[in-house]
């Protein structure tokens, strides 16, 4: 019951701080939003499943690219074929990688995913007549829905995300709710007894794979809409880190924690960039430190400090 007020009360703030912050402010606001939706679909593999992947801007990327190419050169911004285009690529992606990489396993796995969405970055660096290479792909424009307003205004744009957002934070709340969800918990604790009890593990993996890139690749959509620009950045190994770094500081293996990692990352960067080129630096830095003094993330150091007292 707590946790539901709780939820209700942060929806009624996201729908009423618009009202009282700056464009850039709104702005900062709507990118933490969608990265949320990015490092909450890593926490299902990571914080649910045990499957710490080193390659989950791939789905991102992908599905980025997928709305720049489309709406610029196929469709010429037909939002009800771009965005399901972007968010099927993506799904695609992760399952032709999860036929991969869900063959190893520790380290290994790691390594595989890491190699996989290095092979996505190194086709989108390379092939400048598609992709523009490192210049990336400008110009991407907001989704036309035939609505009164404009997306292409800050504050009906916010909207647009935040919709995509309750969705899937509402949908994300299902799966891990559900027996399938307690099942990935099962398997992240110990795969061996969950074969005993008859459990297909691997068909099990796979599913929370493919569920995590297409969530990653809603995030992928939204962010191409929200910086008009794509670039083999997105597919980066550096992308796919900071995703890692959000799911940990939040709190991997909770619903809510890795959208508070994630907002906490992108209002540091943001303030620390100012005054500093080092931010990578500065990022691994954070990592140590959580690693060391708030292993369960700031959700569950508050957790815990709110038990002690």
């Amino acid at each position: 019951m707590i946790r539901r007020g709780f939820g209700l009360v942060a929806l009624v703030v996201l729908l009423l701080l618009p009202f009282i912050l700056s464009s850039y402010q709104l702005g900062l606001l709507t990118k933490m939003i969608i990265f949320a939706i990015f490092a909450m679909s890593l926490n299902l593999l990571l914080g649910y499943t045990g499957l710490p992947s080193l390659g989950h801007a791939a789905y991102f990327g992908i599905a980025a690219y997928a709305i720049a190419l489309l709406s610029l050169r196929v469709t010429h911004n037909s939002f009800w074929i771009d965005f399901p285009a972007g968010l099927a690529l993506a799904a695609l992606t992760a399952a032709l990688f999860g036929l991969l990489a869900l063959r190893t396993h520790e380290a290994y796995f790691l390594m595989i995913t890491l190699a996989l969405s290095q092979v996505l970055w190194g086709i989108a660096f390379g092939w400048k007549s598609l992709t523009r290479g490192d210049d990336g792909i400008p110009g991407v424009p907001r989704p036309n829905l035939g609505l009164p307003w404009s997306l292409s205004e800050g504050v009906p744009f916010y909207y647009f995300v935040l919709f995509f957002f309750i969705v899937a934070v509402a949908l994300l709340w299902i799966i891990v709710r559900s027996p399938f969800g307690q099942a990935l918990v099962g398997i992240r604790e110990s795969e061996a007894r969950m074969e005993v009890l008859g459990y297909n593990v691997w068909l099990y993996k796979f599913v929370a794979f493919v569920l995590a890139g297409l969530f990653a690749g809603l995030a992928g959509n939204l962010f191409a809409y929200y910086n008009g620009f794509v670039s083999p950045t997105y597919l980066s190994v550096i992308f796919s880190a900071t995703a890692l770094i959000m799911v940990i500081l939040g709190g991997a293996g909770s619903l809510i924690g890795p959208a508070v990692g994630a907002a906490a990352i992108v209002f540091l960067e943001n303030a620390i960039s100012v005054y500093t080129e080092r931010w990578l630096l500065i990022l691994g830095i954070i990592y140590v430190l959580v690693t060391l003094f708030a292993p369960h993330g700031l959700v569950g150091f508050f957790r815990e400090r709110r038990r002690a007292t």
